[in-house]
């Protein structure tokens, strides 16, 4: 693959690219994190597997700051996928979701975001915890990555400030949802938020499945044109009331169907153009 050296603008990137934040293998501390980069096509051809060290793409963003330099991750150094661990792609200081965004009946409601905590983000192959006796329930969405500061964006320009696009699961704890008007309690608890397991600048088309499988069991996907929002929009209404910041994340809502997830489970959440992010459950400590 190519060299990739500059990030900052990648939506505009020749080639479409695959952007990923990752732990070496040997690595002494869980703060150690590099970015990588991969422009093949075929994800799991032997180029796609071959990443190249690259830059922060978040310049200026503490929270998605570089590690220092170890020996063979300097930049431009190629690395093997089998070489290091997938993190959440970015650190995100606010991650937002969409409320009620699926088809027509979305749509003639107005455009309503809730909050999910920063600390529920884990990446791909972290375990989402579930409370005991609790309906815990995974959505998979389209999620927009922020790349730079924006405010008071508009339609035209909405996509400038977004570096690219990847999959978040808005695990959701039902129970709760119904007892907490403002959804916090049942969307930020710790580990409901996975991310990954990389980040793509190429935009899925609107015909991209997404879906949730349960312990291997694919249950009905829908698309991306299922949304009632589009991102644009949302971008649009989200950066009117505050500024966005690099890193963040905006998770579009769930086209598809889901179901309750156990202890013992895994969970993988499809969107066609971006991949797969895969997690497991487990039963949240006492």
């Amino acid at each position: 693959m190519s060299a990739v050296t500059d990030t900052s603008s990648s939506l505009a990137h020749p080639l479409p690219l695959r952007i990923a934040r990752v732990r070496p293998a040997d690595a002494t501390s869980p703060d150690e994190a590099f970015y990588v980069a991969n422009d093949a096509p075929d994800f799991d051809s032997p180029a796609g597997r071959r990443w190249t060290v690259t830059t922060t793409p978040f310049p200026g963003s503490r929270a998605n700051a570089a590690s220092p330099a170890r020996p063979g991750w300097e930049e431009g150094s190629e690395v093997d996928e089998d070489a290091f661990a997938f993190l959440a792609p970015c650190a995100p200081a606010n991650v937002l979701g969409m409320a009620h965004n699926t088809g027509a009946p979305g749509r003639a409601l107005p455009l309503q975001a809730f909050h999910k905590a920063a600390t529920s983000v884990i990446g791909p192959g972290e375990a989402i915890e579930a409370p005991a006796g609790a309906r815990v329930e995974p959505e998979a969405e389209l999620t927009v990555v922020i790349g730079k500061p924006a405010r008071h964006l508009t339609l035209e320009d909405a996509m400038d400030a977004v570096l690219g696009f990847t999959i978040g699961n808005d695990v959701t704890d039902r129970d709760a949802q119904g007892a907490d008007e403002l959804w916090i309690s049942a969307k930020s608890a710790d580990t409901f938020t996975p991310l990954g397991p990389w980040i793509v600048t190429s935009r899925p088309g609107p015909s991209s499945e997404v879906g949730v499988a349960i312990a291997g069991a694919a249950l009905p996907a829908g698309t991306i044109a299922d949304l009632g929002w589009g991102v644009e929009e949302i971008l649009v209404y989200a950066s009117s009331f505050m500024t966005l910041r690099p890193g963040d994340v905006i998770l579009t809502g769930f086209p598809g169907q889901s179901g309750a997830v156990a202890a013992g489970q895994s969970v993988e959440c499809r969107i066609g153009g971006i991949g797969v992010l895969k997690n497991e459950v487990v039963a949240a400590a006492l």
